[in-house]
């Protein structure tokens, strides 16, 4: 079992900071190249996969609880779409950037930020249930198997 293995914990410890890091790199740096949130949150996610992996689907969920990751699903959509809707109320088209800061150009960068962020949210958080529910029935079945 993996969670026996210190060397494989501990170089696991050291990698999910970097792991992280590189995530908000990817996020930040999306507006000027190739990346932004959903590469970010996969990334993101792939970080507490890996811990999930080594320590135990259990131990995962203590980092980042179900519920949490429960209502980060819709949390990012909702930034991703109330961004576009604040543009409408302000008088523009949806998700045209422009009347959100005082100057369009400081708009357009103000609206991408928070658009590629509710993506980063959205695709982490879904990663993450996705992983919980099937690797929650891989655990189920390996408890079953042993008790045999």
């Amino acid at each position: 079992m993996m969670r026996d293995t210190v060397i494989l914990r501990v170089v696991v410890k050291l990698l999910l900071p970097a792991i992280l890091i590189f995530a908000l790199y990817v996020q930040f740096h999306g507006e000027y190249g190739p990346g932004g949130g959903f590469q970010a949150g996969v990334a993101a996610a792939a970080a507490v996969i890996l811990y999930g992996m080594v320590f135990g689907i259990a131990e995962a969920q203590k980092v980042v609880p179900r519920s949490i990751v429960n209502t980060l699903i819709p949390l990012g959509v909702l930034i991703f779409a109330g961004t576009g809707v604040a543009s409408m109320l302000l008088g523009e088209n949806y998700l045209d950037y422009s009347p959100l800061g005082s100057k369009p150009v400081k708009g357009q960068f103000l609206g991408i930020l928070l658009v590629e962020f509710g993506v980063l949210v959205t695709v982490s958080s879904t990663m993450l249930a996705i992983f919980y529910v099937f690797g929650g029935r891989a655990d189920e079945a390996d408890k079953k198997g042993g008790e045999e």
